[in-house]
């Protein structure tokens, strides 16, 4: 028809290829066999990489363009890795994300000597002042992550250890005098005590290098938090098409703890994203989060690429 009718221009079509992501997949028939499998709980789960499991992932707007951006428009075929992804949605939230603390695996503190101890104010982002600031709790009895105590430590530990330093995030220097086990020989508790002269300073005549977060054991809330991960333990999970994709999927894709959050939080709306300090973003879910109520936080991507860090110790 084009030929034969008298217009200056034909339109040109342009192709492009489907963009492809390691470690998931993106045909709509495997991603509806996942669904009624029940391999994942429906169209918006957080593995999924449709834009409604996105979304409840918590990647924003502006980060899902930034990526488009970074890989461009191919003709071929586009077979991308999902670190790229994860580094644009890392980025966008490291500039609009409040930080708080929470406590994943917590292991009791008592302080013995917290008489007279005081709560500070910190900023929700030190590089956004107009997101305002929140108050630190102090008490004495608080929760630190169980990864950051080690009894023995090994070469360069820089955390806390029987009768060694650290400081608290946004507060003292703390040093542990006593260990308590179980039958077990399980550490369950530690008997602390702080520097009363360190508040926003630091200790005259020493240095204290490791930093860790914590939580006041009165004022902390509880939370469900899911630690999603990638679909697939493999980046092309349907290569092999002898093979079914299913037998890749990752089975610590989802790991759900019950944790413990900043009262600070309390009242977050759904979709609302965070940063936990020194443990990724995290936001606020739009199905289950109910805001003064039940508190449910879906991990967004880690501080770091962990999967890179693996593959480079291969």
């Amino acid at each position: 028809v084009l030929d034969n009718i008298t217009i200056p221009c034909h339109p040109r079509q342009y192709e492009f290829s489907r963009l492809e992501l390691h470690y998931t997949i993106t045909s709509k028939r495997k991603l509806l066999q996942l669904v009624t499998e029940k391999h994942v709980s429906g169209w918006d789960d957080p593995r999924m990489p449709t834009i409604s499991g996105m979304r409840r992932r918590g990647y924003t707007p502006e980060g899902i363009r930034e990526f488009a951006k970074r890989i461009g428009v191919s003709k071929g075929e586009n077979s991308v890795d999902m670190a790229v992804m994860e580094g644009a949605i890392r980025e966008d939230l490291e500039l609009r994300a409040p930080r708080v603390m929470a406590i994943i695996n917590p292991l009791k503190v008592t302080i013995t000597n917290a008489d007279g101890a005081l709560t500070r104010e910190a900023d929700f982002h030190p590089n956004v002042p107009e997101l305002g600031k929140r108050v630190v709790p102090f008490g004495s009895e608080l929760f630190i992550e169980a990864d950051d105590f080690a009894e023995v430590p090994p070469a360069g530990w820089k955390r806390l250890t029987l009768g060694g330093e650290i400081r608290l995030r946004h507060s003292y220097v703390m040093r542990c005098d006593e260990a308590v086990k179980d039958a077990a020989g399980k550490v369950i508790e530690l008997k602390c005590s702080i520097d009363h002269d360190t508040l926003g300073k630091n200790p005259e005549g020493r240095k204290v290098k490791g930093v860790i977060h914590f939580l006041s054991r009165e004022h902390a809330l509880p939370a469900e938090i899911r630690l999603y991960d990638r679909l697939f333990n493999v980046p092309e999970p349907d290569a092999d098409r002898e093979v079914d994709f299913c037998t890749h999927l990752n089975p610590d894709s989802l790991t759900v703890v019950q944790g413990w959050v900043e009262a600070a939080v309390r009242d977050a709306a759904p979709e609302t994203c965070y940063q936990f300090e020194r443990l990724g973003y995290f936001v606020t879910d739009r199905r289950d989060h109910q805001p003064g109520g039940k508190l449910v936080f879906n991990r967004t991507v880690t501080l770091k690429d962990s999967w890179a860090k693996e593959a480079g110790g291969a």
